[in-house]
């Protein structure tokens, strides 16, 4: 019996499983025929719904096929076999099951006399996580400076291969000190994700960041994993999830180096879940907690996955009021944050387009079309500029509240541009 066969037996068409994983139909069919392997976090989930145990599960899984073109390109140099394009998901869930493999083996291999252990590794190229660490510093700063977010995937991706192939053949004790390394680029693969709608590839890849930082015993790595695993949450609106998440990433943060500002972004995201529970007191009292961050002694960034100095918390605040119906604040917060945006040189097309969007989603909320037309085609523009798959779903959230406005000409043309741009998006 196959994956297929036991769905039938308990009464699941395809789209009825799908509805229970909260994955599209199209996923179940190419796990069943092992086009792809499901992926970590959803196989509890599965397991659950086809009423067996995570054993019983592995054995009914198909191995993924090879195709003879899939070959021809591995032979080539892919050594994933990447079917389509960056962001299918497939290859990146690869290089997580080989990190897993990974780490497991260096683990046991602190078991092993020294000798044996000398053996293993002799004749093996030996990069230091200095290196990888200097590398991953290089790949947020390209990440933060190019227009085009998607355009550094292949990059992270092969910079992930090389790391995971280099943890595989390491001392026990290496292997914590290239942990660190990996938690570091697993966040910056989950931000690629996140950006690309790729939601599940996303929080995949936070959690394997939140468990390789904690194995290299970083608590502000760690944290920062976990918030970022929150944002995911957010934008689902499962707000109290994200608040639990976000809550123990406070905890862990508390043990962290505390000249850093992690404790400080915990504060300012958890004002974004609190917002989303309608909880204006704790949300402003979170987010005067985040600006504390102008305290620190000295640099508040000194590392590429933690670069928050409170220079956006005016649009955070502004957002957070938008969220929470306090539209003259909202304004007033949000305008003063375009203006910073304007002047400050080499400020990224995704930050000015999110303050857009949230201007135009306060003329929605007023039913003022000019409002509306005014700030949402810029931030339609900046979607354009940058191919931000953020700014995108703000735009999106925002098409969705339009209702009587759309009779307004302006307003029906405006929709036809974000519609438009998503299909674009959705095919890129």
């Amino acid at each position: 019996m196959g994956l297929a066969e036991r769905r039938k037996a308990l009464g699941y068409s395809q789209e009825g499983l799908a509805q229970v994983l909260g994955v599209d139909r199209t996923t179940v069919g190419r796990w069943e025929t092992g086009r792809t392997c499901i992926q970590p976090p959803l196989r509890p989930k599965y397991a659950e719904a086809l009423q067996l145990g995570l054993a019983e599960l592995d054995a009914l899984m198909v191995q993924p096929a090879t195709t003879p073109q899939e070959a021809v390109r591995s032979s080539s140099g892919d050594r994933y076999g990447s079917r389509n394009r960056h962001g299918s998901g497939d290859r990146d869930d690869v290089i997580r099951r080989e990190f897993l493999r990974a780490l497991a083996v260096a683990g046991a291999l602190a078991g092993l006399p020294s000798a044996e252990t000398d053996n293993f590794v002799e004749g093996v190229q030996r990069q230091g996580s200095d290196d990888f660490t200097r590398m991953n510093g290089h790949l947020w700063q390209v990440y933060r400076l190019a227009r085009a977010k998607a355009s550094v995937h292949p990059i992270v991706r092969d910079q992930l291969a090389v790391l995971t192939e280099t943890l595989g053949h390491r001392s026990h004790t290496e292997a914590r000190a290239l942990c660190g390394a990996a938690g570091d680029i697993f966040q910056l693969a989950g931000e690629l994700a996140f950006d690309d709608n790729r939601y599940t590839d996303a929080a995949a890849s936070y959690l394997l960041a939140a468990s390789a930082s904690k194995e290299a015993g970083s608590y502000d790595l760690w944290a920062c994993a976990l918030i970022r695993h929150a944002y995911v949450d957010v934008h689902e609106q499962r707000y109290q999830e994200a608040a639990g998440v976000l809550s123990a990433a406070e905890r862990i943060a508390r043990r962290g180096d505390s000249s850093l500002s992690t404790r400080h972004w915990v504060a300012a995201v958890q004002a974004e879940a609190f917002a989303g529970l309608g909880d204006l007191e704790a949300c402003e009292r979170a987010l005067d907690q985040a600006e504390k961050v102008v305290h620190l002694a000295g640099s508040t960034q000194s590392v590429g996955w933690l670069r928050f100095d409170g220079s956006r918390l005016a649009e955070e605040r502004g957002a957070r009021y938008v969220q929470l119906g306090r539209l003259d604040l909202a304004e007033r917060t949000l305008r003063s944050a375009l203006g910073q945006t304007a002047l400050a040189e080499g400020q990224s097309f995704r930050r000015r387009g999110v303050v857009l969007a949230n201007l135009a989603a306060i003329g929605v909320k007023r039913e003022d079309p000019e409002q509306v037309v005014s700030y949402g085609r810029q931030a339609v523009h900046l979607a354009r500029e940058s191919s931000s798959g953020y700014v995108v779903r703000r735009l999106q959230a925002l098409r969705s509240g339009f209702g009587n406005l759309a009779h307004d000409v302006r307003v029906a043309e405006l929709e036809e541009e974000i519609d438009a741009l998503s299909a674009t998006h959705r095919e890129g």
